[in-house]
């Protein structure tokens, strides 16, 4: 999450204002404080063994050149700085290639919906919280406010974007070399605001590609008798909030599961997805994530297992 180095060409010229921004700062600090202790020095060595109540206020020396050469010094240093500031925000307001991807991204309490757009439908998909892009590429992100406003700031790649309900706000980004590029939601949104993470996966166009393809596969069919009872165990228990294409499960309010084993974590990026991770948020969701919007189902040891055991299909 560091501001401090970017990995695409929009965060580049943010970074590098970033780091001018806070070494004219430190500077700065640093010589108001050297005259601030030398004036403290100076006007000790002149307090004469007298009462100060006695003593005559007077100007000596040059102290207003020094005002002036102040003010003048600081004038040119806060102009320079503010052309470059416009400089950057002319310099990433549009990509410098059209986008040829689009994706849809919904902010909700508290996770995120991506869509991938595309002129043939039978093209479109939706995952959750895992942002895939090729490489080398500008994106367009539209982004949405499903509930409350929130904001997506990936801070390796592009800079914050509120996402308000009733509005939608369109930034973009572009990620140089391949990576995981963590983000998180940067507007208080609710309980759970600080559990709202996304990550951005940049590959390869190629890999991005094979990445797509796989993600337009419906959901893998159970072989065992273990697996056929877990997809009955999702379809029952949560296909009224959670979507498994090519099965009954036809939610919409919650994350798509069909490919959700492909993903590197759960519930927003509060969990590594793991076995034990996945059945223990089934399980009791409220109290990994108190107030999350998935419900305790109150499921049986057994009935959790079947669940996991379907899950670990849908790669």
């Amino acid at each position: 999450m560091s501001y401090l180095s970017g990995a695409g060409v929009k965060a580049d010229p943010v970074v590098a204002l970033t780091w001018g921004v806070l070494v004219i700062s430190i500077a700065v600090v640093i010589i108001v404080s050297i005259l601030l202790l030398a004036g403290i020095q100076r006007g000790r060595s002149r307090v004469a063994a007298v009462d100060i109540e006695l003593q005559q206020v007077e100007r000596r020396g040059n102290a207003l050149a020094l005002v002036y050469w102040g003010t003048a010094i600081s004038t040119v240093v806060l102009f320079g700085a503010l052309v470059w500031t416009v400089a950057v925000l002319a310099a990433i307001n549009a990509p410098h290639a059209k986008p040829m991807l689009t994706i849809e991204v919904t902010g909700l309490q508290w996770w995120w919906k991506v869509r991938y757009l595309s002129d043939d439908p039978s093209r479109t998909i939706t995952t959750a919280n895992e942002i895939h892009i090729p490489t080398g590429q500008p994106v367009r992100v539209r982004l949405i406010g499903a509930d409350v406003i929130h904001s997506f700031w990936i801070p390796a790649l592009t800079g914050k974007t509120d996402t308000i309900p009733g509005q939608t706000n369109v930034t973009w980004l572009e990620a140089q070399r391949p990576g995981v590029y963590r983000g998180q939601c940067t507007e208080y949104c609710g309980e759970q605001h600080a559990h709202m993470a996304a990550f951005v996966v940049a590959d390869t166009p190629d890999v991005f590609q094979t990445w797509w393809n796989d993600q337009l596969r419906p959901a893998a069919q159970p072989t065992t008798a273990q697996e056929v009872q877990g997809q009955v165990e999702v379809q029952f228990r949560c296909g009224a909030c959670h979507m498994v294409r090519g099965t009954d499960a036809g939610g919409s309010v919650a994350p798509d599961l069909t490919h959700l084993m492909s993903r590197k974590t759960i519930a927003a990026g509060t969990l590594d997805n793991t076995i034990a991770n996945l059945a223990g948020w089934i399980a009791n969701p409220q109290a990994i994530k108190p107030g999350t919007r998935m419900p305790v189902l109150n499921l049986s040891g057994q009935e959790v297992s079947d669940i996991t055991t379907y899950l670990q299909l849908l790669k």
